[in-house]
């Protein structure tokens, strides 16, 4: 009698076993009842996060797929990786597949009709829209019908970019866009939004908050010379500290270095007054994370900056305490698609110019490029480019890749080489004098009288036809190079 309540007992638990195996394997373990979601930004970022850190790093072996699917599915894993690594490079095609994403994982998760849509943001209640709101939905109609040029459109439009007596008790010019002008524009542009709209724009706010560069993730995007951040406003230094009541009071009411969003305009620097990343640690992270295409190194304390550039060619610089009294990062955009004199030199008898120009450089002369910071000198020298013969060979020396020759001059022999943490732009300049070519450009490299380089450099303007550009305080430094060489 025991022997066989022994053998029932051991046969259940295999049988409990095996059934409890096969549940594992085919992923049919009974789940624990879902909890209610939370509609919320903050709750569904963080479930957009959890989520797709699941989808990146659970073991596929568990899943007792088939080998098509297996296979079907890592290559996906694969592909989602890759995008959200290149969608914090600046590359949009990435940027797009993780917000499809993140809209997918969102509609499965949540039900995101007009009432939870507007429990996110108060899309139906305007007066309880912030700024960023408002703008953010502005940025968004403007950009369906004009893409990337949505931000130009839309200053263009309304002349946002026209000077205003704002700063110093109204006694000092600046350019400057508040936020009584964006609730201004919000009353006469937006009435109704559609669910999709809605949608779209929430799955935005999150992504810009999780892998985006925060509130200047689609400014970034578009048709413009630049942005920056943590560039003005109180650094973290006067404000960390102890303070006496009334002071920490006044404090409050001063705007902060993460505060501080500017826009890089066609040639003018405009302050976003109604723009803020909300925290010195959000400024923190947009900029440990704006410059890493093509993995540059580490931002530390040692070194202070970075030089790099993004996916699409931009150039960004960061700094860091305590190099910088502060976090700021400087994202400079470049028009490569016109790229042409004709686009632009487009004023009165603008044929002289052009032809002055075309002229220097066809002849083979040393011409240096000056001008202000946001002038158009490195497009002016893109497009230069074109009037070299296409017989020669150039090389280009650069701090960063900025021209992006090679992009609009496909078939020409072009090679850009730059300035490492290991290798000097006159090391690169003396490997170029024992190549064949005959065209060298120099970017933004400043030899002075004090430099070692300086009479290599001399020495090197003999040898070589070329193009040198600089900013206008290095002017002279080209003018007694042409006159004493």
């Amino acid at each position: 009698m025991m022997f066989a309540l022994n053998a029932l007992l051991l046969a259940g638990i295999l049988i409990a076993i095996g059934v409890l195996l096969y549940l594992r394997l085919s992923r049919r373990l009974p789940e624990q009842p879902d909890e209610k979601p939370v509609y919320t930004l903050e709750a569904m970022t963080a479930f957009v996060k959890e989520a797709l850190h699941e989808m990146t790093s659970s073991s596929l072996i568990d899943f007792g797929l088939s080998e098509e699917e297996y296979r079907r599915r890592k290559n996906k894993r694969a592909e989602l990786k890759k995008a959200l690594r290149g969608c914090t490079s600046g590359d949009l095609r990435d940027k797009a597949y993780v917000k499809q994403v993140i809209a997918d994982l969102l509609e499965q998760r949540y039900h995101l009709d007009d009432n939870n849509l507007n429990r996110l943001l108060p899309f139906d209640d305007p007066k309880k829209l912030s700024p960023q709101d408002q703008f953010d939905i502005l940025l968004h109609l403007f950009k369906k019908q004009h893409r990337l040029r949505a931000l130009d459109e839309l200053i263009q439009k309304y002349e946002l970019d026209r000077p205003k007596r704002s700063m110093e008790d109204e006694e000092t010019e600046s350019y400057r866009i508040t936020a009584d002008e964006i609730c201004d524009i919000y009353k006469r542009e937006v009435h109704k939004l559609p669910t999709e709209d809605k949608t779209q724009i929430v799955v935005q706010r999150i992504y810009q908050q999780y892998k985006g560069f925060s509130v200047i993730d689609e400014i970034r995007d578009m048709k413009i010379d630049g942005v920056s951040g943590g560039v003005s406003g109180i650094p973290p230094s006067m404000w960390e500290g102890e303070w006496s009541l009334e002071e920490e009071a006044l404090l409050r009411e001063v705007p902060r270095s993460h505060d501080s969003v500017w826009l890089f305009y066609k040639g003018k620097s405009i302050h976003l007054s109604f723009l803020s990343f909300g925290s010195e640690q959000e400024l923190r992270r947009v900029c440990q994370n704006v410059y890493k295409h093509n993995f540059p190194g580490q931002l530390s304390e040692a070194n202070g900056f970075k030089v790099n550039e993004m996916a699409d060619g931009s150039r960004v610089v960061v700094l860091r305490p305590r190099f910088s009294e502060s976090w700021a990062f400087f994202v400079r955009k470049f028009d490569v698609q016109n790229a042409a004199l004709e686009q632009l030199i487009q004023d009165a008898n603008a044929e002289l110019p052009i032809g002055l120009i075309r002229y220097l450089v066809m002849g083979e002369r040393i011409t240096a490029i000056t001008g202000a910071q946001g002038s158009g000198k490195t497009t002016l020298l893109m497009a230069m480019v074109r009037y070299i013969p296409a017989i020669l060979p150039i090389r280009v020396q650069e701090m960063s890749f900025e021209l992006q020759l090679r992009k609009i001059y496909r078939e020409r022999n072009i090679l850009s080489l730059r300035e490492t943490e290991t290798i000097s732009g006159q090391d690169g300049l003396d490997i170029q004098k024992k190549r064949t070519a005959r065209s060298i450009f120099w970017e933004k490299w400043r030899p002075t009288r004090l430099q070692p380089g300086w009479c290599r450099w001399r020495r090197s303007l003999r040898c070589s036809p070329c193009l040198r550009i600089m900013p206008k305080r290095s002017a002279i430094s080209s003018i007694r190079c042409a006159t004493r060489c």
